[in-house]
């Protein structure tokens, strides 16, 4: 089986300034927003109603904000509401790790709702330009966690070409990758298919109603590989915490694209 390569987490180091490869995931997946938001702003059906590259630094600028508060206290409050209540300084401490990715896009929806009032536009029409430029930093994300070597997959059987020993699970059991898994599935896959989905104009909410129902599904399939939280376990049905967060998502979307569909509401442009 293979071996975790076991990365030095500290990408560089000068003096006592450490930048970590997590940190550095998080730049990129901003700098490719914000390079694929820019294109999308372009597009005929967007530009067409006077979206800018101005407006999209300006849709970032929210969006970090949402994605850092709201996936730290998604953490919080969906994983470790119990410790934290005991720790309250500690939810401050995001250098110690724990982000949560149903948290952080709640955060992302609150700050969107508020770009959309302070803008006078619809929320859905922001929702729609920028959902296909979210996966390639969810996959950063994963690669993050990969290079880490966190959140490491279930037992795998040891003749699976690439099954993994992760040496920080201190059992020497062969694993999934489910890292890799994740990023192809959230990040590669999910993309592809908003990326070509969303280049021609479409009803107001489909795309963002695709989103959640793609990021949804790749999420609850590839929670079965993935190794529960010890500190969780798994939850009623055998499923994870993930699975249970994702299923709102899908039913949510499943509900947004047929309104947008049966509604036959106008094309962006």
């Amino acid at each position: 089986m293979l071996v975790h390569p076991q990365f030095d987490p500290i990408a560089l180091q000068v003096g006592p300034l450490a930048v970590h490869w997590y940190g550095l995931m998080y730049l990129l997946a901003f700098v490719a927003f914000l390079w694929l938001a820019k294109r999308r702003a372009r597009m005929p059906q967007h530009a067409a109603v006077g979206w800018t590259e101005r407006d999209v630094d300006d849709v970032l600028f929210y969006g970090v904000l949402g994605v850092v508060l709201g996936g730290r206290l998604g953490y919080v409050l969906f994983y470790k509401p119990d410790y934290y209540v005991d720790h309250l300084a500690e939810i401050f401490a995001v250098w110690k790790g724990g982000m949560s990715f149903h948290g952080g896009l709640l955060g992302v929806i609150t700050a969107m709702a508020v770009f959309a009032w302070v803008r006078k536009r619809g929320f859905f029409e922001i929702a729609d330009l920028i959902a296909p430029c979210v996966p390639p930093g969810l996959a950063a994300g994963r690669l993050g966690n990969f290079i880490n070597g966190e959140l490491w997959g279930r037992p795998a059987p040891a003749d699976l070409p690439w099954a993994m020993l992760f040496p920080q699970s201190g059992d020497g059991i062969p694993r999934h990758p489910s890292q890799i898994y994740q990023l192809l599935g959230e990040g590669v896959l999910l993309f592809l298919l908003l990326w070509l989905f969303g280049r021609k104009p479409r009803a107001t909410g489909q795309i963002s109603g695709l989103f959640l129902i793609g990021y949804g599904l790749a999420r609850f399939v590839t929670e079965y590989f993935r190794q529960p939280d010890d500190f969780l376990g798994l939850r009623a049905f055998n499923l994870s915490q993930g699975q249970w967060l994702s299923l709102p998502m899908i039913l949510g979307g499943l509900l947004m694209f047929a309104w947008a569909t049966r509604l036959n509401l106008r094309p962006v442009a």
